[in-house]
């Protein structure tokens, strides 16, 4: 549009020119009309041609706009379906993200539970090895209690045994002693008794007692030190 422009421009100052001359030399009588009227044609056909040209340019432009507009409408409802789709996405993102903070939330309270839980049982479990090793130390030292009620027990039996058989021999010896037909021997009963008894191994019975006695009294000992000495070790 501006070489259009340029050329009306140019084509009104020639006719500011002309008239300009026409009235100075009107004395001359020149006709001028003829001049004029090809100028206003041809002024007639810039213009025109102008005009044209200028439609030219403004439907192109128009079509042009018309064709971005077009083209940004469809971008813009493009963009819009996109928007839409990332709002969907957003709103399902933040349901799954509050879901997972509710589930975040209740995985920690499961875990405080659970390690109340077990420090419950942890503490259950120390009182009750507490308890067992108390009742182990009771059973520790009941049955030292035992033993040594044991290798009393067997001590006694072992002099009861002892005395037993120191009596049966007596019983033999004055039996076979009062099978004797001698009148003699017969009155002779309390001093042969007492010869008997010497001779049958009444003399010797505590020293056979003391001999029968000292392996097991010493045997049973020995484990009774044993287990006081493991008991007093656990104890420690």
């Amino acid at each position: 549009m501006s070489v259009p422009h340029q050329e009306l421009k140019d084509l009104a100052a020639q006719l500011k020119d002309v008239s300009v001359t026409v009235g100075m030399d009107s004395r001359c009588h020149i006709d001028l009309s003829g001049i004029v009227e090809e100028v206003k044609a041809q002024y007639d056909a810039i213009a025109a041609r102008s005009l044209e040209e200028a439609e030219a340019y403004s439907r192109s432009q128009l079509e042009e706009r018309a064709a971005c507009s077009a083209e940004f409408g469809n971008s813009l409802q493009s963009s819009r379906s996109e928007i839409a789709d990332l709002n969907v996405r957003i709103q399902k993102l933040r349901s799954q993200i509050l879901s997972i903070k509710s589930h975040c939330l209740k995985l920690e309270e499961n875990i405080k539970v659970a390690e109340e839980q077990g420090e419950l049982a942890f503490q259950d479990a120390k009182a009750k090895l507490a308890q067992l090793e108390e009742a182990l130390q009771q059973a520790k030292k009941d049955m030292a209690r035992q033993l040594r009620e044991y290798q009393e027990l067997m001590n006694t039996k072992l002099a009861l045994d002892i005395e037993i058989a120191t009596y049966r021999k007596l019983m033999e010896g004055e039996e076979s002693r009062m099978d004797m037909p001698s009148a003699t021997m017969v009155s002779a009963v309390p001093a042969r008794y007492r010869t008997a008894v010497s001779k049958s191994g009444l003399s010797r019975a505590p020293s056979r007692k003391k001999k029968n006695r000292k392996g097991p009294v010493i045997k049973i000992t020995e484990m009774s030190e044993k287990f006081l000495s493991q008991e007093s070790e656990v104890s420690e």
